[in-house]
């Protein structure tokens, strides 16, 4: 799951065969097998109608061409749309496009495994990225990138795949914003006034038909349409945060339309985790990390000179989220865009350098290195790519999903308990989530994840110290998918453990992806590399 500023003042912690044209005959009785299979969260109407759209997209495939300029994407990555039903028990309904894009296989025609699609996480977050693995020659990708074509999409709602909002991004952007910790309840009453104004917000400006289809289960279904539309009869998946809910959904869905499936850093999918739950897990371990963080300082005081101790950083901390409480830096740097800015810290042992870096230049007298890197992008409203849209896909997709608590004595009586040993995102992640429990429309079942017959070994990959993804989450997943396998990175905490150095990681994703092969059992990897400060190395 990725985090985001909100409006709301706050920061919260989230694939070649061709396929034919499926006849009616042939598309009705797949659709009420898969009816029956898809349990309480859609039926018999939903799986007809993806195994229409499907059939569509097959015929009709991907008119690819070279991308928008303004979209940033370098040849040859091509781009191209998918065209999908809004809500899926019509599909003859309206529909959208979604954004796809590829970059062919480096390898031999010989061997071209397919193609393999990618979702990064989010709920909002876009896997178009993902074909520059290839074109920026990424070494932990260079073997797969012989075997697969490398397919990123922006998912329903998202970029440039019938982007929607909550809100207007010139509002979205202003700060500072109000300090996510409450201190009187008129504090607490001004959120949840801004909570539900922004669920209000989500259905004035995307209206109810799709802010109602912005599921998880229909992201799936999406993803079913375009490998049809590749010209694909199983699909190759990589997804990353809540890609790995995503997965695990369309796993439950499709389990027959899977061929290979890697899942890093994984949603706890329990239907009695999504989602509140896992918003309320997820604030206790970020807390652990950030403690892990404030140990790294410490034992680099040398460098940073923010304290020799864990507590005494943790005390310079507190000081300087007072401090800009009080006079926020720059006019723009108050509490919450602080909190955005330390919050990739616990996220990724990767910016613990960056951060405490900004940090100590700050407690030096350099007040613009703060201000560079946490005051917001006032630029970064340009509608269906902003931040804007990236938080509204978010508070979209995890509303309607699940149903939440509609009791405000629940919400606060939980979060009070939880900031009282878990301070560090507990508010944060609340006033992030709020709108949903005000939601202005109908709040799903969430899907049942299991393993469905016909479904291949799922390869599942997790560090035990991450944040947004706690490591239970890994564990029921591999409980529910039979046969998984499970590698474990002991004693590491960042989020998204594929994309990192670590040979017995790397080694293992690349044997699955290229050759199918598994150990037979779980395993476990010692962590990758602890960051060195520059000045320290």
């Amino acid at each position: 799951m990725v985090r985001r500023i909100a409006v709301l003042g706050v920061t919260g912690a989230l694939i070649t065969g061709s396929v034919a044209a499926a006849a009616p005959t042939t598309a009705t009785a797949t659709a009420a097998s898969a009816g029956r299979s898809t349990g309480a969260y859609g039926g018999r109407a939903e799986a007809y109608g993806v195994t229409v759209a499907a059939a569509r997209a097959a015929k009709a495939g991907i008119d690819w061409a070279a991308c928008p300029a303004d979209w940033g994407f370098e040849s040859p990555i091509v781009c191209g749309y998918v065209t999908v039903p809004v809500d899926y028990a019509k599909p003859n309904g309206k529909k959208i496009k979604i954004a796809v894009d590829r970059i062919d296989n480096t390898g031999t025609a010989a061997e071209r495994q397919g193609a393999l699609i990618y979702n990064p996480g989010g709920p909002g977050g876009s896997g178009m990225r993902f074909p520059r693995r290839v074109t920026t020659k990424s070494a932990i990708w260079a073997d797969t990138a012989k075997a697969y074509d490398f397919v990123g999409f922006d998912p329903r709602g998202v970029g440039h795949s019938a982007p929607i909002s909550c809100v207007d991004p010139q509002e979205f952007v202003k700060a500072p914003k109000a300090d996510p910790v409450p201190d009187t309840e008129a504090d607490k009453t001004a959120q949840r006034k801004l909570a539900k104004e922004y669920a209000q917000g989500c259905v004035e400006r995307t209206g109810r038909a799709m802010l109602s289809q912005m599921t998880t289960a229909n992201t799936a279904r999406d993803i079913d349409v375009i490998r049809a539309a590749l010209g694909e009869k199983k699909l190759n998946y990589l997804g990353v945060s809540y890609g790995t809910y995503l997965g695990a959904v369309y796993a439950t869905l499709f389990p027959t339309h899977v061929r290979r499936m890697i899942v890093d850093s994984v949603v706890n999918p329990a239907r009695d985790q999504i989602w509140y739950q896992n918003n309320l897990d997820q604030d206790v371990a970020f807390q652990g990390r950030w403690d892990d963080w404030e140990a790294w300082v410490a034992k680099y005081d040398s460098v940073y000179h923010l304290g020799d101790t864990p507590a005494k950083v943790q005390a310079k901390w507190e000081t300087l989220r007072a401090a800009v409480k009080a006079n926020p830096i720059g006019g723009v740097v108050g509490p919450a865009e602080l909190l955005g800015f330390f919050q990739s810290a616990p996220y990724y042992d990767s910016s613990w350098a960056t951060v405490a870096g900004v940090w100590s230049k700050y407690a030096a007298g350099d007040t613009q290195a703060l201000v560079d890197a946490a005051a917001p992008d006032l630029t970064d409203t340009a509608g269906n790519i902003s931040s804007e849209n990236g938080n509204a896909v978010y508070t979209a997709v995890e509303c309607t999903d699940a149903k939440w608590p509609t009791s405000w004595k629940k919400w606060d009586r939980d979060n009070t308990a939880l900031h009282a040993k878990y301070p560090f995102l507990t508010w944060s992640n609340a006033w992030m989530n709020l709108p949903c429990a005000t939601w202005g429309v109908p709040q799903q079942t969430p899907v049942e994840v299991r393993t469905g017959k016909g479904l291949p070994k799922v390869l599942i990959v997790q560090s035990t110290r991450d944040a947004a993804t706690p490591y239970s989450g890994a564990v029921e997943l591999h409980h529910r998918l039979k046969g998984s396998e499970l590698i474990t990175e002991k004693d590491a905490g960042s989020h998204g453990v594929t994309g990192l150095v670590n040979s017995c990681i790397n080694d293992r994703v690349t044997a699955y992806l290229v050759s199918g092969t598994l150990d037979g059992k779980d395993v476990t990897c010692t962590p990758h590399a602890t960051p060195v400060p520059p000045a320290a190395g």
